[in-house]
């Protein structure tokens, strides 16, 4: 046993690791830009979390991200339809493609929305022994139509960090949202307007700190101990 664990017995030494500077900060870098996938939470004609979406896309856009919004529309209740459910499968592989995500709900009965939710999920917490948010980032936004509130964002939050995902520390919510928007549906110069353009920088920033060791930062010790089948079956919600 290595000299250093003599006094942690419960430790199998083969499988403990030490932090790795070079893993950490010198990880081989990819050049391509930070592809984002963003959610939203209603289907209203005039949807202000879709509203809130799409300037956020043109936000991260400038910023030299790559950006793709979901439409829910048409997407099925959970146990309510196959995996191979045309929209299932379409949400499934732009998680995949995804390197940091942004969700953004109505406050409805004080939480996100049904049909937020059901987007969430829909996203598998495992593909085999890979967990495909495991490790991605993510920016939370709400929209409310009344007084501003925390309530959605607070639990995608949760979600967020249950689905292993790297939730950034600023979020925004947008008060009254139906006096942001103009005519045409574009967000009006505001400090609401401010505070998502901070949110989709520091999404920026965190994603590119972070996508290229994903993989090593969400590492377990516990998982090492695991095979890939024991992996799959535990973290498998189908039978539930």
């Amino acid at each position: 046993m290595h000299e250093f664990l003599v006094d942690s017995p419960n430790i199998d030494p083969e499988l403990f690791h030490k932090p790795d500077g070079l893993s950490l900060f010198s990880p081989e870098r990819a050049n391509h830009p930070p592809r984002f996938l963003l959610l939203y939470g209603s289907l209203r004609d005039r949807s202000y979390s879709r509203l809130v979406t799409e300037e956020a896309a043109r936000i991260l856009q400038a910023l030299g991200g790559e950006t793709r919004i979901f439409n829910p529309s048409g997407l099925p209740l959970v146990d309510d339809a196959p995996q191979d459910h045309p929209k299932v499968r379409e949400l499934h592989e732009l998680v995949q493609w995804a390197e940091g995500m942004v969700w953004c709900s109505p406050e409805r009965h004080g939480a996100m929305t049904g049909l937020m939710k059901t987007q969430v999920d829909w996203i598998p917490l495992s593909v085999g022994a890979v967990r495909p948010t495991q490790g991605k980032t993510l920016a939370v936004m709400q929209v409310s139509g009344g007084s501003q509130s925390f309530n959605a964002v607070n639990q995608m939050r949760v979600l967020g960090r249950w689905m292993r995902m790297i939730t950034i520390p600023n979020q925004s919510s947008v008060a009254k949202a139906y006096q942001e928007f103009d005519e045409a549906g574009r967000m009006k110069p505001s400090a609401y307007y401010d505070r998502i353009m901070d949110v989709m920088e520091e999404l920026m920033k965190f994603t590119l700190l972070t996508r290229d060791v994903a993989p090593y930062l969400v590492d377990r010790y516990s998982e090492r101990k695991e095979t890939a089948e024991a992996m799959s079956k535990r973290v498998n919600q189908t039978a539930l």
